[in-house]
């Protein structure tokens, strides 16, 4: 049976103080009033049904979740004690959703993209699907098809297309993983037409990722076994309690994606291509990039707003009853919440996170 997994576990510190530890980012009304959450569900919605649609986040964003996505079943949030990184959250819903079913095959996405066309996503998806089917023993891993020499993502290096039994192109093999690479090389990737930007979203059977991670990382393994073997059972909250902050913290790249990729493990890694519209909503100027420049460059979204010979700002405020004005300001990021006003050079929006540890160094966890 196909499922769909969103990871919803993230803080999104980054877009402080919008997003708090209690009102994450990805259940905000980011986008055209919709969280990006909602958009992700909406997308898998096209393909599977809310009973096959599980969210794999922090046990304490399980209330906020399914006040923001009301249709999923109770019972599909897989809830971790703390964050473990990915292979974790990744290796926790393959070994619940594998007990329930030995056969599941899993789309792992995200909860920190916007992604267009909706229905390219579907389509690659769908394809990801048939290639699991036709090799069951494989790990694949989604390329988002690239529109600049981006230095700030990893690449995949595709190989050889894959023949898929039902004839559809857009599959192939990996030949290796690349970081973040200089502007140079970025660039000659993207001029070769054999490198994709790494999406951070796969399709795998349940089993298979279990057994690459029992191979790559076998502490982290044995650990999600015992929680799945308690799962269901009346020891299932302690033994979660006891086992899963003792797992290894890891991203599922670095655990499994990789060494697979260097044929260390057992599985095939293959790649399907995405060509859409993709962008990671991580920071205020990827947010940027989403809502729009104004004549003068100015990303605003403010239900009241006045600014005079000011350009190249990020002014975002969801309070109704509040205006944001501003004269003679340029390249600042201007957030306004009913707590907290943010005043910080766009520059240097990557010291959020430095911000948020000042304030709680000083205020306590009054204003996370």
């Amino acid at each position: 049976m196909q499922y769909g997994v969103i990871l919803a576990g993230g803080s999104g510190t980054r877009l402080w103080p919008l997003s708090r530890l209690h009102k994450p980012k990805q259940i905000l009304p980011l986008i055209n009033g919709r969280s990006l959450l909602q958009l992700s569900y909406e997308r898998l919605r096209g393909i599977l049904p809310p009973e096959r649609i599980y969210v794999c986040t922090k046990n304490e964003y399980a209330r906020v979740i399914y006040e923001n996505l009301p249709e999923l079943p109770k019972g599909n949030i897989i809830g971790e004690p703390e964050g473990r990184d990915t292979a974790n959250a990744i290796g926790f819903t393959a070994a619940i959703l594998g007990k329930k079913d030995p056969n599941a095959v899993l789309a792992i996405v995200t909860a920190d993209h916007v992604i267009e066309p909706v229905d390219r996503f579907q389509e690659s998806v769908k394809l990801a699907f048939d290639v699991v089917s036709d090799f069951p023993n494989s790990l694949v891993t989604f390329g988002i098809v690239p529109t600049e020499g981006h230095t700030g993502l990893g690449y995949i290096h595709r190989g050889d297309a894959l023949p898929i039994a039902s004839k559809r192109t857009g599959a192939y093999k990996v030949l290796g993983f690349k970081e973040k690479p200089d502007k140079a090389t970025a660039d000659r990737y993207v001029e070769c037409g054999r490198y994709y930007w790494n999406s951070g979203m796969f399709v795998w059977r349940a089993d298979t990722v279990l057994k690459e991670l029992s191979l790559h990382l076998p502490a982290a393994h044995k650990g999600l076994t015992r929680i799945a073997d308690a799962w269901g059972t009346p020891q299932q909250d302690a033994v979660l309690a006891e086992v899963y902050p003792t797992l290894p913290k890891i991203s599922i790249d670095f655990a499994v994606m990789e060494p697979a990729s260097q044929n260390k493990g057992k599985a095939a890694v293959l790649t399907v291509e995405m060509p859409v519209n993709w962008l990671d909503v991580g920071s205020w100027p990827s947010l940027a990039d989403v809502i729009g420049p104004d004549g003068q460059n100015n990303a605003m979204d403010c239900r009241l707003s006045c600014v005079v010979d000011s350009d190249n700002n990020i002014i975002v405020s969801h309070d109704p009853e509040h205006l944001v004005a501003a004269i003679g300001v340029s390249d600042m990021i201007i957030i306004h919440t009913p707590d907290v006003t943010m005043f910080c050079p766009r520059r240097d929006a990557q010291r959020v996170k430095d911000l948020v540890l000042r304030t709680q160094d000083k205020y306590g966890a009054r204003f996370q």
